[in-house]
Parts: structure tokens; sequence; C-alpha cells
């Protein structure tokens, strides 16, 4: 049994006569009804007899039907729906990103890229979790992109550097470090820190800024948030090496340059390596990475 099969006999049930349907379906009488025979052979029973010029569907035939016209209509809405997910000029990106590029980085990328490309009829499903996460997602074929940090290791995946963030220190208000122009790492060593759990794209950054410094800091709490990390420093927690993100201006914590450092934060656009991908994902990459270039 196939598909054409299927076809066959659900236009020849409507039709009820072989040379009409068999015209209509651009094949003639005897493929079609080498197609019909098959079928019923492969079914064990009769489906059609006939009926004057034409044919009928026998008691079984029409239960057939029913299915058949069911398993069709569930398909063609199958084609419908992947069409409209991955077409030319329609469909869906699945994009996922890290804490801290949801106030700017990602919101301003798609409506420029929306604005850019008003011809299109695109849609963005979003979603917010940390790096191991979107890589995980990625291979899993759950999003399409990430932006997210660069993970050792992943052969399945490529990261292109599209963005920096820099790293700053952050402390409450009141805290000896406060009102300092600048500070090297040293100045922080000697103070409870907040640092990044180690899921975290950026805790391996970081823990790389102590050792080439030759420091041990002293790590008071483990988080994974960007938000809640620079809320536990407003709190009088610790302080943080972070980068620096809008929602540090919104919180009663000060802000601090780090000296003699060149460490940032890459912001990296990771994708699945050798995996279809639709038209529309395509150029919404490629426009990143002009963009970036």
């Amino acid at each position: 049994m196939n598909l054409n099969q299927l076809y066959y006999f659900s236009r020849l049930a409507q039709i009820e006569h072989y040379t009409k349907a068999a015209e209509q379906l651009n094949l003639s009488q005897p493929s079609l009804s080498h197609a019909i025979r098959s079928l019923e052979k492969e079914l064990g029973t009769r489906l059609f007899e006939k009926q004057g010029r034409g044919v009928t569907l026998t008691k079984y035939g029409k239960l057939f039907c029913g299915y058949v016209d069911e398993a069709l209509e569930t398909l063609e809405q199958g084609v419908k729906k992947v069409k409209s997910l991955t077409g030319e000029t329609e469909g869906v990106i699945e994009v996922a990103y890290i804490y801290t590029l949801g106030s700017e980085f990602v919101p301003r990328l798609v409506s420029d890229f929306i604005r850019t490309y008003e011809e299109l009829n695109v849609k963005f499903h979003f979603t917010v979790g940390n790096t191991s996460e979107i890589v995980e997602g990625l291979k899993n074929e759950k999003f399409d992109l990430g932006f997210c940090s660069m993970t050792e290791n992943e052969p399945e995946i490529c990261f292109t550097a599209v963005g920096t963030e820099n790293l700053v220190v952050v402390v409450p208000k009141g805290h000896p470090l406060a009102g300092k122009d600048s500070v090297d790492l040293e100045q922080t060593a000697a103070y409870p820190q907040i640092f990044y759990t180690k899921n975290s794209g950026l805790r391996p950054v970081v823990d790389r800024m102590f050792e080439q410094a030759k420091l041990r800091p002293i790590i008071a709490y483990e988080i994974e948030e960007d938000g809640c990390m620079a809320g536990l420093v407003a709190q009088n927690f610790g302080i943080a090496v972070m980068p620096k993100i809008p929602i540090l201006n919104q919180l009663d914590l000060e802000i601090i340059p780090l000296r003699n450092q060149r460490q940032k934060r890459y912001i990296y656009m990771a994708q699945p390596v050798e995996k279809y991908s639709p038209p529309l994902v395509h150029k919404f990459a490629e426009y990143v990475k002009k963009r970036s270039a």
C-alpha cells in the first residue's frame, strides 16, 4: 500500500467512475484499475462494485474510505503546516538566548531584522536559559539558533562571535570599594563574591581571570542568572565580577571598571552543524553575521 493508491481510491470513491477519475488524476484507466486491484488484494476485500456504467463503494469500501479521507486530510494539514514554518518568505524562527541578552541585544537584533525585511512574514519564538541548556536544545533541534557563550568540545555546534560585553566589578552602596574610579582584580579578592554556577558559560571566563592573576576568590554564593546576581549584590550578599548589563543601572549598587584586564564576555551565535536550516533561519543568521562583521 502506498500514498498514491490512497489518493486514487479517494478520488474514485468521490467520482464513482473509472474513466472520469482517471482523467482527473492524469492516469490511464488501466493504471487506475491496476492500482485499485492491488489495494483490494492487499486488504483482502472488494472496495468497489459495479453500478450501471460506474462503480460504488462496498460496505467495506465505505468503512475504509472514512479512514483514508481522515488520513489524507491530516497529511494535507501537515504539509501546509511545514510549508508555513519553513517557506522562503514565511516561517517561524526558534531563538534561545542567555539572560543578559534579553533586555537589549536580542530584542534590538530581531526588531531591526523585521524592519529590514518588511516583506517577510516571519515570527520569532523566544526561550531564555543558560548556555548549556541552549546548546542541548540546539542539538535536540528544539531551537534553530542560540545566543550564548561558547562551550568547548561541542563538535555538533558552530559558534560565531557576534558581540561583546565588558566585565566590571559590582559592589553594594557603602562598600569599601565603592566610589573608586577603577579596581584591580587583586583588590576584589579580599571580599566575599557571588559567582556564576559551573554550568554558566561565563564561569570559565571569570575562573580564568582569577587563575591568571594567581588569586583564590572567596566564593560566598553561586547563581545562574545575571539579574539575580545583581540583586544579591545590591542587598550586600557579596560583590561580583559580571557583564555590564542594563539592569545594573536600575539597582542600588555601584559599577566599577576593572583595571589591567582585557577579558570580555564574548557573545556567540550558536547553530547546529550539518543539519537542515530553513530559508528564513539561514537569512536571519546571515543578517546577524553581516551586522556583527
